[in-house]
């Protein structure tokens, strides 16, 4: 007999443009009650609308990043998945704006477990897990030395480190 989802029964907001996206998270978290979409608008009425357990923002074509400041000022934890703004660039300013992972939809059938991890972790952010699971597919994209080219990402790794610690 499998394990429960802790993702069971979690009221979960879904933005992204396209259709086909918001379907397969839907398909991917049948266990949650979900709230889609496909526009800035439409999302921000929903953000200032209900309470949500966790909020998954595409960046492009929804305005993903103001989308971002208004679900963290409402204490949503925030996941980004993004195909097209997949970059160093954009995982920079995801976690400055307070998202607390950050995925691209090329993993999308993953979805589930890292959402586990954000409920798991009671909503913090789980940039350690995130980097352990997706580090060898950011060094793939982005080049092996993404973090060195950044001193944000250096210093933001030591960071997580010293919070291990702690």
């Amino acid at each position: 007999m499998s394990q429960e989802s802790a993702l069971k029964d979690k009221v979960v907001l879904v933005v992204d443009d396209e259709p086909d996206v918001l379907e397969t998270v839907e398909e991917e978290l049948d266990m949650c009650l979900i709230h889609k979409a496909t526009d800035y608008d439409t999302a921000l009425q929903y953000l200032l609308s209900y309470t949500y357990d966790i909020v998954i923002l595409d960046i492009m074509g929804v305005n993903g990043f103001e989308l971002l400041k208004t679900a963290v000022s409402r204490e949503f934890p925030t996941v980004m998945l993004t195909a097209h703004a997949l970059s160093p660039e954009s995982l920079k300013k995801s976690i400055k704006l307070g998202a607390v992972s950050f995925l691209p939809k090329e993993k999308i059938a993953e979805l589930t477990t890292f959402l586990e991890d954000v409920v798991l972790e009671e909503g913090k952010p789980v940039w350690e897990k995130l980097f352990s699971r997706l580090g060898h597919y950011f060094n793939k994209r982005f080049g092996p030395d993404w973090k060195e080219k950044d001193r944000f990402f250096k210093e933001f790794e030591e960071d997580l480190k010293k919070e291990m610690t702690d």
